[in-house]
């Protein structure tokens, strides 16, 4: 999401002239949601797996080689696509070659709000924790993440947000959108996890199942409470006889920001099938957020930056129909039977 939001408009300015909407369908593809894919703090997904135990290092480690064949692949169709579609463009504009960088002190705004994101008492020991305390949806990790934006906000440059066209009316519209889909997607996940985690329907899930409903799923719903609904599922097909007490706060959405409840999966039982489930789950979750402008929160964001630019972008369905499911789908097919097909 901050990669999105860093980059869309810069990247709309280096092509004026020449931009088409696939250039956007492109950027939402690569940027917005594969590029995520190799640490907790590239998607939100992934970040919550963090918080429930998943070692900070083990992403990277084990979907490095798949994200490089997804992205690989991802480029290759965009060049072909673009090299059909050459344009001069219409800019009368002189471009020196040069650049220069405003508001540089933002940089360190950045990188506190990468700080805070491990200021969480899973991560450090001891570390204060407001929801145990005080009984808040929110801890010391958010109120240092809108104390920043806030100043970062305040001391901005003026020139610099005026020349980078910045305002709220991107962020107001994904925000009224996605109240809508929690308001409505979380008794359907609800269902999922209860479905999931029967014994009997356990024994039957593949990797391959997980990579391919948690990736449908993702595409209409938002990807981190999907995520976290299979995750729970994944974590119940490998519990063991008097390793449910150790669950029981791990199931149940209600439960998302508590205390660790996987870790023993990795520290202790050193349980490598369980690897391959998150394995899955991770790359569903963050890789199918690119099907539909609603699978993740900064696709809508880039789509309507973009059309506040001039740029027209493809339909809800007509993203769809004319570059999901002809480039992603393909795309994600050759990695379930590489990776996950058994």
């Amino acid at each position: 999401t901050g990669a999105s939001m860093l980059l869309i408009r810069p990247f709309l300015r280096i092509n004026k002239g020449r931009i088409k909407a696939y250039h956007v369908v492109f950027f939402i593809f690569l940027v917005s949601n594969v590029g995520g894919a190799l640490t907790p703090i590239g998607d939100p997904p992934l970040f919550l797996g963090f918080l429930k135990g998943v070692p900070f290092f083990w992403v990277i480690e084990h979907v490095i080689h798949i994200w490089l064949l997804v992205a690989l692949l991802i480029i290759i169709v965009f060049y072909v696509i673009d090299s059909r579609n050459k344009s001069e463009g219409s800019s009368t504009e002189v471009y020196t070659g040069k650049f220069s960088i405003r508001g540089s002190k933002n940089f360190l705004y950045l990188a506190l709000v990468i700080l805070a994101v491990f200021m969480d008492p899973n991560v450090i020991q001891g570390f204060p924790d407001l929801n145990a305390m005080f009984h808040v949806p929110f801890g010391v990790r958010e109120i240092m993440m809108f104390a920043i934006a806030f100043i970062a906000y305040k001391t901005a440059d003026r020139e610099a947000l005026k020349g980078n066209e910045f305002n709220f009316a991107p962020i107001k519209e994904v925000a009224w959108l996605f109240i809508g889909i929690f308001a409505t997607m979380i008794p359907a996940l609800q269902l999922v996890q209860f479905e999931a985690s029967k014994p009997e329907v356990a024994k039957v899930l593949t990797p391959g199942m997980f990579f391919w409903s948690t990736g449908v799923l993702s595409s209409f719903l938002d990807n981190a409470p999907t995520y976290l609904s299979f995750l729970s599922a994944a974590v119940g097909k490998f519990a063991i006889p008097g390793g449910m007490e150790a669950l029981k706060d791990f199931y149940g959405l209600e439960h998302a920001m508590g205390h660790s409840d996987i870790s023993w999966l990795f520290g202790v039982f050193h349980i490598t099938a369980f690897e391959e489930y998150l394995l899955a789950i991770s790359l569903g979750a963050v890789f199918f957020g690119a099907n539909t402008y609603i699978g993740n929160g900064p696709n809508f964001m880039v789509k309507s930056i973009a059309e506040q630019s001039g740029v027209e972008c493809p339909s809800f369905f007509g993203y769809i129909v004319k570059y999901s499911v002809p480039v992603l789908i393909p795309i994600f097919a050759l990695v379930w039977m590489l990776f996950f097909f058994n």
